[in-house]
Order: C-alpha cells, then sequence, then structure tokens
C-alpha cells in the first residue's frame, strides 16, 4: 500500500492500531501489519523466496518468528538502533532517507513510521504470553445487493481472543472476484460495475481472510411468476430459478431437438449421430424422447472410452518418464473402471492406495511418476478435494487457511509408500516396479526439522492400526459424509464438462475466496451424488434430463451478459480427439494411429506420444510435460488454418473410397446430397436459404463430385461444427 492510499485513510480518522494497557508497541499485533500493509513482504520484495538485497521477510508475514529474527538479530542486528531510532537502518530505508529499490515506504513522522520508531525505542518487544492473540477478522457492513454504479465502504474489524476489537481496515488488502462486476480499491472501497451478476470480495489481514459476497442485480424488476412458471425437471432447475430471479436475469428458450441431439451425443459418447439416428430422433413425437436418448447414450460402449479419456488428461503421465507399458496398464485401468460403472468412491479408494505391479494394476502407476509424498499430496488434493495446497509447500497460502504445518502433514499420509524393482530411467523407463506399503517412513518438516505426523487437512482421521498402510486412513477420511470437499469437486468437475463452466471456476479450486456461483446447486448435486451411491452414470443423467441442460445458447435480452449462471448454454469447442473422430466419421475415410490396431479411434488413443498434427493443433495435451496434463481449449489460428489447408484434412474429403465421392456418384438428387451432408455434420436438415445457395453452388460447379466435396470443406471450416452448442 503507498504513502497516499495511508495518508487517505488516517484523514478519514481511522484508528491504525489500539495498544496495549502498557503502552507496550508489539511485532507481531502493530509491527507485522504496518510491513504488511506497505508491500515490503511482497512477493516482488522481501517476501520473495530469497528476499531481496541480502534482507529476506516472510510472504505477505506468515511467519512472525522468522521475521522478527531477521529484522532484529539478523546481521548482528545491524537493522535496529534503539539508542537513536530514528538512525536505525529499518526506518532509514523505508522512509527513503537512504537509497531503497522499493522506494518511499513510510512517510517520516506518519503514524506507522511513528509506531515503529516506538517500537525500537522499547527494545523490539514480541508478544507476552498475556497479550490476545488474532483470532478472525469479519467484514462490515453485512452482505447486501448493490445496483449499478453503486459504492460501498468496506470495514475490516480484528478479532481477539479478549474480545477485544480493532478497525484494520487500513492495513488490510483486498481483491475482487470478478472485477468487472464489482470492483474494491485498496482502501476496501467497494464499486458495482453495470453488468449484473455476482462476485466475492477477499480481505486479508495478516494471516487471515474474510470474504463479502454480493450481486448485482437487472434493472427493472421481473414478475414472480416468470419465474414460477418456468418448467422444473428437478432440483436443479428449481435451484438456478431461484438464482436468476435473484439478479432479474431470465433464461433462454430451450434449444431444439437437433441441438439437444447433437449435444447429449458428444456429451455422453463423445462422437456425432448419424444422419438415421438424427431422422429417428427428429421424428420422435415423444415428450419423454429427450430422456430415453440419455439413458440410451449412458448405455452405448463408446461412454466408458470418452469419459476414460477425460480422466486420463488428469493422472496420464508422460510415457518417457514412467514407461510406455506402465502408461498403457494405467489407461486400460481407467477403460475398464469406466466400463464396469466403478462408483466414483470406489474408484478414489483404489488410486489412492494402489499396490502392486505397475504391469498389472494401472492404478498404482500415480505413484510410479509422483514418487515423493509432498508431490502426491499436491496431487491428490487438487484433483480429489479441490484443495491446492502447492503453495503451502513453501509459504501459508495467501488466499486460504493452509501453511506449511497443513501441507506436510497432508504429505505425511504418503510417507510408507514402498518401491521395488526398475526404478525411472528417462528418457525411456521401461522396467517393471512394484509398489507396496513399507513399514517405515516419515515426512521431515523443512523449517523446523521435526518428523511431521500424518494430518487431516480439517476435522479427525481414526488411528491408524498397527502395521495399516496411512492410505487407507486417509481414504476413509477423504470418503467420509463429513468431509464436503469430496463429493463436491467431482460433481463441479461433470457440471463444467456438461455445462462449459463450473459452479466454481476453476474446477479444482474449491476455497472461501473462490465461491461457487450457485453453492445451493452445488451442495444439493454433491448430496444427490452421495445418494446415488457415487453412481457417475446417474449424477449425468440427472444433470442430462433438467430443463437448464436443454436451453439454448442463443442470448436475451436479460441474460446476454450472463456468463456464470446458466441461463443459457454455454458453447465449448470440441476436444481434439472428439474432433478429429468426427472428421473421420463424416468423410467415413478412418485415421491411422501408429501402437493401435487398425480402425482405432483417437479416443482409443492411451498416451499422448501418439503423433497427430491434428491433435496436437487442436490443444491435447503436451506429451513433453511432466505430468502431460493441460489441455488448450481455446481457438487458435492454427487451427483455422489447419482446418483450411491440411493435408491429411484434404485426403479424407477428396478421397475416391470417401463419403463425398460416394454420395457424388449416387443417384441422389442434389437437395439430398444436401441434406445428408448437413446432417451428417451439423446433426440438422439445412434451412430454406442453405438450400437455395447449396443448389446454386451445385448449378455453377464443374461437376457434382467437386461441388460436394466444396460443400463438406466448407460445412467443416464453420464453427456450427467446431463447437458443441
Amino acid at each position: 500500500m503507498t504513502w497516499c492510499a495511508l495518508a487517505s485513510l488516517l484523514a478519514a480518522g481511522r484508528a491504525f492500531a489500539a495498544e496495549p494497557a502498557d503502552g507496550r508497541v508489539v511485532f507481531e499485533l502493530d509491527v507485522m501489519p504496518i510491513l504488511t500493509a506497505a508491500g515490503c513482504n511482497q512477493g516482488a520484495c522481501h517476501g520473495k523466496a530469497r528476499g531481496q538485497n541480502g534482507f529476506q521477510l516472510s510472504l505477505l508475514g506468515f511467519d512472525a518468528e522468522f521475521d522478527y529474527a531477521r529484522i532484529v538479530k539478523d546481521a548482528r542486528g545491524r537493522r535496529l538502533f534503539p539508542a537513536a531510532a530514528d538512525r536505525s537502518l529499518l526506518l532509514r530505508k523505508a522512509s527513503a532517507e537512504l537509497p531503497h529499490g522499493g522506494g518511499e515506504r513510510l512517510q517520516k513522522g506518519s503514524e506507522e513510521y511513528e509506531l515503529v520508531r516506538r517500537w525500537i525505542e522499547q527494545g523490539m518487544p514480541r508478544r507476552l504470553p498475556t497479550d490476545p492473540e488474532l483470532v478472525r477478522i469479519s467484514l462490515s457492513p453485512d452482505e447486501h445487493k448493490l445496483s449499478a454504479g453503486q459504492t460501498e465502504q468496506l470495514t475490516v474489524t480484528a478479532h481477539y481472543s479478549d474480545g477485544s476489537t480493532r478497525d484494520v481496515t487500513r492495513s488490510s488488502t483486498f481483491q475482487s472476484n470478478e472485477s468487472a462486476i464489482v470492483g474494491v480499491d485498496r482502501h476496501g472501497l467497494v464499486k458495482a460495475g453495470m453488468l449484473p451478476g455476482e462476485t466475492a470480495i477477499m480481505a486479508r489481514y495478516m494471516s487471515h481472510i474474510a470474504t463479502w459476497n454480493t450481486l448485482i442485480p437487472l434493472a427493472d424488476a421481473i414478475d414472480p411468476a416468470v419465474y414460477a412458471a418456468l418448467p422444473r425437471n428437478n432440483f436443479i432447475d428449481e435451484l438456478v430459478w431461484a438464482k436468476l430471479a435473484e439478479l432479474g436475469v431470465t433464461p433462454s428458450e430451450p434449444a431444439t431437438d437437433s441441438t439437444f441431439l447433437r449435444r447429449a451425443y458428444l456429451d455422453v459418447i463423445g462422437r456425432l449421430p448419424t444422419p438415421d439416428e438424427t431422422r429417428a430422433f427428429l421424428a420422435d413425437q415423444s415428450p419423454s424422447k429427450r430422456e430415453r436418448l440419455v439413458d440410451a447414450l449412458l448405455a452405448r460402449e463408446e461412454y466408458a472410452d470418452f469419459w476414460a479419456n477425460k480422466w486420463a488428461d488428469l493422472l496420464r503421465p508422460n510415457a518417457y518418464r514412467v514407461g510406455v507399458k506402465a502408461t498403457f496398464s494405467l489407461d486400460a485401468w481407467l477403460r475398464e473402471a469406466f466400463r464396469r460403472n466403478l462408483p466414483y468412491d470406489q474408484f478414489v479408494r483404489e488410486l489412492v492406495t494402489a499396490r502392486g505391479s505397475t504391469w498389472r494394476n494401472g492404478a498404482v502407476t500415480l505413484f510410479r511418476d509422483r514418487r515423493e509424498p509432498p508431490e502426491i499430496a499436491t496431487a491428490v488434493s487438487q484433483l480429489f478435494l479441490g484443495i491446492r495446497l502447492e503453495c503451502a509447500k513453501c509459504h501459508h497460502h495467501p488466499f486460504e487457511a493452509w501453511g506449511q504445518d497443513d501441507f506436510y502433514g497432508f504429505a505425511a499420509w504418503f510417507s510408507r509408500i514402498g518401491h521395488k524393482g526398475t526404478g525411472l530411467s528417462p528418457p525411456i523407463s521401461g522396467g517393471e516396479e512394484m509398489v507396496f506399503a513399507a513399514a517405515k517412513g516419515a515426512v521431515t518438516h523443512p523449517t523446523t526439522g521435526e518428523t511431521v505426523p500424518p494430518k487431516p487437512l480439517f476435522g479427525s482421521a481414526r488411528t491408524p492400526e498397527t502395521d495399516e498402510d496411512l492410505r487407507e486412513v486417509l481414504a476413509d477420511w477423504m470418503l467420509s459424509p463429513d468431509n464436503p470437499y469430496f463429493a463436491k469437486v467431482a460433481v463441479n468437475r461433470v457440471w463444467a464438462e456438461l455445462t462449459g463452466r463450473g459452479l466454481v471456476d476453476p474446477v479444482d479450486d474449491l476455497r472461501m475466496t473462490n465461491p461457487a456461483s450457485n453453492d445451493a446447486l452445488l451442495s444439493a448435486l454433491a448430496k444427490h451424488f452421495r445418494e446415488v451411491g457415487f453412481d457417475m452414470k446417474q449424477l449425468l443423467r440427472t444433470i442430462m434430463t433438467s430443463h437448464v441442460y436443454g436451453l439454448s445458447s442463443l442470448a436475451n435480452d436479460r441474460n446476454v451478459a450472463d456468463t456464470r449462471n446458466y441461463s443459457r448454454h454455454y458453447r465449448q469447442r470440441l476436444r481434439a480427439e472428439v474432433l478429429l473422430d468426427a472428421i473421420s466419421d463424416i468423410t467415413d475415410v478412418p485415421e491411422t494411429f501408429s501402437a493401435l490396431p487398425a480402425g482405432s479411434r483417437a479416443t482409443e488413443i492411451w498416451s499422448h506420444r501418439v503423433e497427430s498434427l491434428f491433435l496436437d493443433a487442436f490443444g491435447r495435451p503436451d506429451p513433453n510435460q511432466d505430468p502431460p496434463c493441460e489441455r488448450t481449449p481455446e481457438t487458435t489460428m492454427v487451427q483455422t488454418l489447419h482446418l483450411m489447408n491440411a493435408p491429411n484434412l484434404h485426403r479424407k474429403v477428396t478421397s475416391d473410397e470417401g463419403r463425398a465421392a460416394r454420395l457424388a456418384a449416387s443417384d441422389a438428387a442434389v437437395d439430398k446430397i444436401m441434406e445428408e451432408l448437413y446432417l451428417l455434420v451439423y446433426s440438422r436438415m439445412p434451412a430454406g436459404e442453405e438450400r437455395q445457395v447449396g443448389a446454386e453452388w451445385f448449378a455453377s460447379a464443374a461437376n457434382r463430385r467437386q461441388a460436394t466435396e466444396d460443400l463438406l470443406w466448407a460445412l467443416l471450416n464453420t464453427p456450427e461444427f467446431l463447437f458443441k452448442d
């Protein structure tokens, strides 16, 4: 925080800090908040890993013991001069009396400067056992709605163990999750934007965080009868409509049957419907045909390969690091789990507690790839709890409650994993390895050097029995009904796959400072998932048979700005494998892949090392990363150029054995050829204008085959084909 910001708050008359009755200035209660507010311990300054110019502080002031030692004792105490406090290097640097790379942080004579000076004069006192401890912080006023353009001043209050409170607004930092909806300045002044929506404002004071949620409804209230009249297929619709009513947003109309059909096929089995399947669905007049379609798709064998491919993104290792056979074994394990519709809780338990051969039990590949407890801890906590612990490995998490004690306590659950056999030898690790529960093993705290016992992140876990695998105890705690994170991150991930955006985004970052856009819906989905025995197909069916899932992506005048409340469907670009399979199906020219049998589909690829320029262009994970898990969903110029110019795509469209050649050589009328192509590519009939333009093109082309190939190529190069609507 700059001096200008501090000065403006002083002018507002806010007390910086209440002092103890004996007049002492306390390091933890008074000095550290000043350094934090001034930005001295930020990552760009003395809070970085190795400090700045020989002076290091803990990041954001999360370690008082460390900071006190660095300021008072480091370099023989040269930074402080109690006999003449104004001559202390700490003050002369911070006030820019001496050259300082960070510039002026404390203005000489200011209240902050004087507090630090008095602390030095008093002999740099620490907190006494009788001094109160900071327990929590709170934000006021109470949460409420804001109108567009409205401002609101937030006040941060610190609560201490003796019941006392202190206004610490000026020494707090603020951040908005959605600054376009509601912004906040460094003083805690909130200002609503002009877009409707909801966001959370985070305030941080020392090691404590508080959030303030607000929403901005659209102007011009909507008659409640409008929402009461909306269809309610299940609890999802009820909770989404309730949220939209708060915002004054109205949902889009239902998607057409052809749009719903294409969407459902792509979501459940990752492939397009055939023209005959589309015709049959469009001709069906039954009011329950959408529900029956979902049930039929969930029973298709393609379901397992498609959803296993999604999970492979999260778990698949670099084959050159862990070995080709181990990677293939994990892929086979994933596909078999989805073929059996293995309940999600059993799926996770088998992964987290996996033992045996990397060649026979693919689940143990997780522990061949990530071999050290800290590596495993970050992966497991993020994947299965939605808790990102990586920051807490080195310092206290800046946006959450997790610190190093939490991180290494969680990592200790994986301290007794043994390995026997050929270890890793990149770039080619070919040997078999056995993973087992070892009798010994420990995790050491990097700061204290002490052995850290296994500890859950919250709540309590049962005491391990003698010689019991610690991971079994961890799995019991993770899967317990008392653990809200487990089911929530699972349903949030599935919801994002089906709707285009997670209720919490990113999907694996569940924290107080990143609240769900509809927390009631997230909780209800998690509860439902538990009630159906963690049956993934039942969860998919519940979401896909809701009215919300079947909404059109076309916006109306009241939901055009909505991107997170599901008043309409959010379009997604097709996954690379799905897109390549779709092109192969449409052209009827199959793709060939190395290390796979003839006729294999892209969704059956077991390693990203299988070469494919198309899949690389459309964002599959980079096989050279460890692990190769990051998929790129965005559209790029490379993708556009690839669809327009790729020799392989041209070969498929113009193949003598391909679909275009057969259609052109058939006795079918031009109109029927166009219908077939539109059904193949878009899963719908061509519209009137499209028929007219197509007929004119066929009439002007040199021959039917060229016209057919050109039309097919044009359809494949449109957003309607590239995106799941």
